[in-house]
C-alpha cells in the first residue's frame, strides 16, 4: 500500500494529484459527503482529505488500489451493517477500505455518517478513551542494522512510537527476502535523512 503523494494543504490540488485509480472515487465520495452531510468542512490532515464538525468526523484517503474511508470515532458508531472492520484493538479510529464505489452500500454508509455528525455535534459526549496499543517488536535484523547507522538510529529514537511503528509494520510484512532488503534499505536512508516513513520518497 502507498498513499503517498506530493504534500498540499488545498483540497482541490489534494484531488488533482490523488492516484489515477483513486482519484474518481474520492471525487464521488466526496461530492456525496458534502450533499449529505453539508455543515461540515474539508481540509488535509496526514495526506488525507478530512472532514470536520466540532472535530474531525470523517477522511478519505487516496492509494493506488483503494480508497480508505476513516471514521474518527469509529468505536463508538453503532454499525447494523458491518461496514467497519476491528481495528485490532489499537485506536477509535476504523477503516473502510475499498476498491469499488459501485460496491459501496451508500444506505449503510449514510447510517454511519449521521451517527458520527451526531455524536461530534454533543459536545457533553466526550471521546472513548484511546486503547493503548501493545508494543510492536522491534526485528532483530533492523536493530542490527541500525547500530551500523549512527544517524538513522538517532532519528530513530527521535521519531515518536507511531511513526516508528510504521517502518516496523512496513519491514515485517515484506513476504520476499529480496523485498525485505529493499526495504531496510530505503528505511535507513529515510531514518538517515530524519524521513518519516510516509516521506520516505520525497528526497
Amino acid at each position: 500500500m502507498d498513499c503517498s503523494r506530493p504534500k498540499t494543504r488545498d483540497p482541490d490540488e489534494w484531488l488533482e494529484v490523488a492516484p489515477d485509480f483513486s482519484r474518481p472515487i474520492v471525487a464521488e465520495l466526496r461530492d456525496w459527503i458534502f450533499r449529505t452531510a453539508p455543515d461540515l468542512t474539508e481540509s488535509i490532515k496526514w495526506n488525507c482529505l478530512c472532514f470536520s464538525g466540532r472535530k474531525l468526523v470523517v477522511g478519505l484517503s487516496a492509494c493506488r488500489k483503494h480508497v480508505g474511508i476513516t471514521f474518527f470515532r469509529g468505536t463508538e458508531l453503532a454499525d447494523p451493517f458491518g461496514l467497519l472492520p476491528d481495528g485490532g484493538g489499537n485506536t477509535n479510529i476504523r477503516s473502510i477500505r475499498l476498491t469499488s464505489a459501485a460496491k459501496l452500500n451508500r444506505q449503510a454508509l449514510a447510517a454511519l455518517l449521521f451517527a458520527a455528525v451526531e455524536l461530534d455535534a454533543c459536545p457533553d459526549v466526550l471521546p472513548a478513551p484511546k486503547v493503548k496499543r501493545e508494543p510492536w517488536p522491534v526485528p532483530d535484523f533492523f536493530a542490527k542494522a541500525l547500530k551500523r547507522n549512527a544517524a538513522a538510529a538517532k532519528n530513530y529514537r527521535n521519531f515518536a512510537p507511531t511513526y516508528q511503528r510504521e517502518y516496523f509494520v512496513w519491514l515485517t510484512t515484506a513476504k520476499r527476502k529480496e523485498t525485505r532488503a529493499q526495504r531496510l534499505a530505503a528505511t535507513l536512508k529515510a531514518l538517515a535523512d530524519g524521513r518519516k516513513w510516509i516521506d520516505r520518497k520525497s528526497a
